[in-house]
C-alpha cells in the first residue's frame, strides 16, 4: 500500500482538506474576535500558534508514514508491538 495511486490520492485528498481548513479559519477568526478588540487580537495570535502547531504535527506524521514505508514495514508501524 505503501507510495501506491490511492496512498497518493489520500495523501492529496488530506492536504486539501488541511489547507482549506486553515484559510477558513484565518478568514473568519479576525472578523469574528474583531469585537473583543485588545483580547481579540491576543486570542487570535494564541489561535494562530495552535493552527501552525496541528499543520507541523500533520507533517511529521506523513513524514513518518515515507520513512516507515521505505523501511519496507508499512504506514504507521509502531514497535512496541
Amino acid at each position: 500500500m505503501c507510495f501506491s495511486f490511492g496512498w497518493l490520492i489520500q495523501l492529496l485528498i488530506w492536504l486539501v482538506i488541511v489547507c482549506a481548513v486553515v484559510a477558513i479559519m484565518r478568514l473568519l477568526l479576525p472578523y469574528l474576535l474583531n469585537m473583543l478588540g485588545v483580547a481579540g487580537e491576543l486570542v487570535m495570535r494564541v489561535i494562530n500558534i495552535i493552527i501552525v502547531a496541528i499543520v507541523i504535527i500533520f507533517i511529521l506524521w506523513i513524514c513518518y508514514d515515507l520513512i516507515s514505508c521505505m523501511g519496507g514495514v508499512g504506514p504507521g508501524y509502531r514497535t512496541l508491538r
